[in-house]
């Protein structure tokens, strides 16, 4: 087809090596003006993340935050907890990359590939720190009383280029209605077939029912679902993949010292970007790293956004265990998993993708491994579509409100017509092949990605480390 032939040409000239570079470039540049913060600030941000989570402060803040909105009138239901938002914004990050694109990473570049992902995830980390500590210092309330934030709002009133911001949240929208919405209900409806025999009508029409639900109760709903889901949902895939390593604890130390000594290899270099970043190669793996990891797509600051009593810095450092935790925790175990049961060696893998990792798990728990493969991407994939829709929902709103300035026009679109497009979307996903849609997809990434990391690189002497840090 001469269309879809013109389609990845596009695809090959937005993804090119330079956008690897500037990927790359730009969390490079973070993490040395930021003086290696992510290793030598570990305590810090460390502390002021799950070390407050371990130290059950969430609950005594919540009290707090309840105590304090129950004189307020309205404005108390309005409120989403620190934690509600980063739950959010980990529903994104968190998906089917996990799975499938570290089963894929393997299996181009052997078990160096997984050195190559921490390389990676330790340089995003900066980036996802810089974006989400810009939009949170740049937010501010609409009509509605909700936050407005991400890399659109400071584009226009950090650099004052309002026409890169609507340029940005165009394309923020059109992927929310693609990789956001398609895309991941293809992946889980197909799944949900393949595993259990649903059919892809029912699997569709059950997906997009339950999603409305959440949908229609705003962010605070939205919140309090991710709020549930995602620990729950994490924690059961951290125990099963931690009881399939130990079942075979003794392949572990040949798997490690495979990991290092393959890692400076060609071929295992370019599987850790594609890993990283879901694909077969550095091109498709990087367009569609935003999969694992939404560090440099701007993604992240949107979701920070509606987080209420906090600041800049602890938003950021939120960001930054959020990459951490993604890559360097939940693939490390996915990658430990597929090489103490299937081999060290790319051509000893019996396949690729997810139907690697449910033969790795299923290899040790029998049929239930299969099925906890299975349940993980449904599960992670309707995550990832819930967040999706609240950053589609805010681009969409600023796309609106900038290009016609009527608050009214923008309400209609919030409430009545993007919810619409946006189910409509994942029904219509739930179905068939989505080729086109995936290149799309990846074509408004990379175009979306490009005036995000410009701003960054702008913008970037306002991005400033904690007072842990600094030392002021």
């Amino acid at each position: 087809m001469r269309g879809l032939w013109w389609l990845e040409q596009i695809h090959r000239m937005v993804w090119g090596p330079w956008t690897l570079l500037l990927f790359l470039g730009v969390g490079i540049f973070y993490t040395v003006k930021c003086r290696f913060f992510q290793i030598r600030g570990f305590r810090v941000w460390w502390g002021a993340t799950a070390g407050r989570l371990l130290a059950q402060e969430r609950k005594e803040e919540e009290k707090e935050e309840e105590e304090g909105g129950a004189g307020t009138g309205n404005s108390g239901k309005r409120t989403v907890s620190q934690f509600q938002s980063v739950c959010t914004a980990l529903a994104a990050t968190v998906g089917t990359g996990n799975i499938a694109g570290v089963a894929t990473a393997l299996a181009a570049g052997g078990p160096g590939a997984l050195f190559w992902m921490w390389v990676s995830a330790l340089i995003g980390m900066m980036t996802a720190y810089g974006e989400t500590m810009l939009g949170i210092r740049y937010r501010y309330k609409g009509t509605d009383g909700h936050y407005l934030c991400g890399p659109f709002v400071y584009m226009e009133r950090g650099l004052g280029v309002k026409g890169m911001a609507v340029l940005y949240s165009f394309f923020c929208l059109l992927c929310s209605l693609g990789m956001g919405s398609m895309v991941q209900a293809n992946s889980a409806v197909g799944t949900m077939s393949y595993t259990w025999n649903v059919p892809a009508f029912t699997g569709g029409l059950v997906f997009t029912g339950l999603l409305a639900l959440v949908i229609w109760g705003g962010i605070r709903r939205i919140g309090c679902v991710a709020e549930r889901l995602m620990p729950a949902a994490s924690g059961i895939y951290i125990m099963f993949s931690l009881l399939v390593i130990l079942s075979c604890y003794d392949r572990i130390p040949a798997a490690l010292a495979a990991m290092f000594s393959s890692a400076f290899r060609p071929e295992s270099a370019a599987g850790g970007a594609a890993g990283y970043a879901v694909s077969r190669s550095i091109r498709y793996g990087i367009s569609r790293g935003v999969f694992s990891n939404e560090a440099g797509l701007g993604t992240l600051a949107i979701l920070h956004g509606p987080a209420e009593c906090t600041t800049p810095h602890e938003q950021g450092m939120w960001a930054m265990f959020e990459v951490f935790f993604d890559t360097v925790i939940l693939c490390t175990l996915t990658a430990l998993v597929i090489l103490c049961t299937a081999g060290i060696s790319p051509d000893e893998l019996p396949g690729e993708g997810a139907a690697l990792a449910a033969w790795c798990f299923g290899s040790r728990l029998g049929r239930a491994g299969e099925y906890l493969v299975s349940g993980s991407m449904v599960v992670f994939a309707f995550a990832t579509i819930m967040a999706w829709y609240y950053v589609g929902r805010q681009a969409g709103a600023y796309l609106v409100q900038g290009v016609t300035g009527d608050r009214l026009l923008e309400g209609i679109f919030c409430d009545r017509i993007y919810p619409v497009l946006f189910l409509g979307a994942v029904f219509i996903g739930s179905e068939g092949r989505l080729d086109v849609v995936w290149l799309l997809s990846d074509i408004w990434n990379g175009l979306m990605a490009f005036p995000n990391l410009t701003a960054l690189l702008f913008l970037a002497g306002e991005v400033t480390l904690p007072v842990q840090e600094n030392g002021t």
